[in-house]
Parts: structure tokens; sequence; C-alpha cells
């Protein structure tokens, strides 16, 4: 379920609260062999099923960056913040791949609201937590702390 703002108020408001979930999206391997084609790192472990199928994971694995990447569908499905002229990706403060993602896993989001506070420029930076989960794992697979800056 979204989560909408219409005002500053608003989403300050919101700090310190986890906004909810994303839904469930399942990673692939065309998805995998797509980002190893786009960041020209083919690994074995990510794109050759038969000797992935002998090695640590005994199957496939996301790139970490992949599963990092998915933050930006998963993360537009928590927020909404009517009004805003525009809102970029500004950074991470810090990132972490705890656990694996298997191929044909199914990912999510979950998000807590750092903090929003009016940067140099007039925009307002917002700080959240994320931690991505495999579904039936016992491990987040991500662990990230993403910077925006919402133009209102």
């Amino acid at each position: 379920m979204t989560t909408t703002v219409t005002s500053v108020a608003e989403l300050t408001a919101l700090t310190g609260t986890h906004l909810g979930y994303s839904s469930w999206r399942e990673v692939t391997q065309e998805q995998i062999n797509t980002f190893a084609d786009a960041t020209d790192d083919h690994q074995w472990i990510h794109v050759d099923a038969e000797r992935a199928a002998v090695g640590p994971f005994g199957i496939t694995i996301a790139h970490g960056f992949l599963t990092l990447s998915l933050l930006v569908p998963m993360w537009s499905e928590i927020l909404h913040f009517e009004g805003v002229r525009l809102a970029i990706n500004y950074g991470l403060n810090r990132v972490r791949f705890p656990s694996p993602v298997p191929v044909g896993s199914r990912l999510r989001t979950g998000a807590t609201l750092v903090s929003v506070e009016t940067a140099a420029d007039g925009s307002l930076q917002v700080v959240v937590d994320f931690v991505i989960e495999r579904e039936g794992g016992d491990k987040p697979c991500c662990i990230a702390q993403g910077l925006y800056r919402f133009y209102v």
C-alpha cells in the first residue's frame, strides 16, 4: 500500500515511521542476463547455470547491484508525494548485501523515513532506510540507506 503525502509538513511528520512495503517481484534469469550485459559483469555465478549448480549457492544469483537497482521501482510503490516537481536519487549513505538472491526469488522492500531536511538548493533531502527481503529468506538480501531530493 502506498503512503501519500501532500505537504512538507505531512512528510516531516512521518519521520521515524515505517512507511510500508512494496509488492513482491520475482528476479528472473532474463533480468540477471540483461543486467550482466548492461554492466559487463558476466561472472559465472550470475549467468552460467551449469557451473553455478556446483558452486557455493547451487544456482545462479542476482548481482548485488541488480538487487539494489530494484529499489527504484519498489520505492515508487511505497511513497507518493503529490505536487513534487521533481524527485531525484541523490545517493546512498551505506549498502550491504547480507545474503544472496537466487534466481527465481521473490523480493520486496520495506522503507523507514529517517529524516527530512531542507538542502542548500532549497530542495528537501529525504533519507530512507531500506531493507530488501527475500520471500522465505532468514536474512535481508540488501540493507541500504537512500538519499533523495524532492523539489516542491
